[in-house]
């Protein structure tokens, strides 16, 4: 949502908002509110391959819904308050086309986002068996324990299980 001089919100723009510092702030209504914590928390765009292949990938193997596949080079996939896009290196243009001094995007890298589970271990056994690439073995750190796992391309993608509350996406107690 964009804001305009008025307080109100423009629609169809979206961008990334504290919701209550923004309505506290800009003295917003109830009903804008309501509609700024409907906004998508995060997204992140991966470069791919082949884009068919990762959407296959993600809604499959990761519980990832589909939300449009207009072209050949480009997807967006959403899972929860995760919104994943998905780009091809394409020269007609968008996040898969070149940059300026020609150095075409690709997949791989260490940046990732992490996907909290509640049983890593199941979930691994369950990947491995179709056939995923993993970067390495379950570790434990001082918050859970973590493996990266590998998208068709390259992509590594975080699978955490917490071990204590703190670490937790829903710190309530449970």
């Amino acid at each position: 949502m964009l804001c305009r001089a008025d307080g109100g919100l423009e629609p169809g723009v979206t961008g990334f908002i504290s919701s209550s510092h923004l309505a506290a702030s800009l003295k917003i209504s109830a009903a804008d509110t309501r509609r700024i914590e409907k906004i998508t928390t995060v997204q992140v765009r991966y470069i791919v391959n082949d884009v068919d292949a990762a959407i296959d990938f993600y809604t499959k193997q990761l519980d990832f819904k589909l939300e449009m596949h207009p072209a050949p080079p480009f997807a967006m996939l959403s899972r929860g308050d995760l919104r994943l896009v998905l780009s091809a290196p394409n020269p007609a243009g968008g996040g898969g086309q070149s940059m300026p001094d020609g150095t075409k995007p690709a997949p791989g890298g260490w940046n990732r986002f992490a996907i909290e589970v509640a049983d890593l271990a199941a979930v691994v056994d369950r990947l491995r068996t179709a056939g995923a690439h993993f970067r390495n073995d379950i570790v434990t750190g001082v918050g859970g324990k973590q493996i990266l796992l590998d998208d068709p391309s390259g992509n590594p993608i975080e699978l955490f299980e917490p071990t204590v509350r703190e670490a937790r996406l829903d710190s309530s107690p449970r």
